[in-house]
């Protein structure tokens, strides 16, 4: 695909259609380089567990932290010292 660059305020740039920024998952912001005279442009890569305290706060302030499995337990355990 040939695309113009077009000037964009004091910059140059391209319109990347939303199609093929679907196809490389790309959304939001990118990972842009120039290795060995190529421009690449990747999907960022979060961390994957980014977000995961606050989410947690948010669900133990909704009181929505609840045991999903019944409590298990095997005989003799009420005895036990822990």
């Amino acid at each position: 695909m040939h695309v113009a660059i077009q000037k964009m305020g004091k910059s140059q740039g391209v319109l990347i259609p939303k199609l093929i920024l679907l196809q490389v998952g790309i959304e939001g912001t990118a990972d842009l380089q120039v290795k060995n005279g190529v421009i690449e442009i990747r999907p960022v890569k979060r961390n994957l567990r980014e977000g995961w305290d606050k989410d947690s706060q948010a669900i133990a302030l909704a009181n929505d932290d609840q045991l999903v499995w019944p409590a298990f337990a095997n005989k003799g355990d009420a005895g036990l010292v822990w």
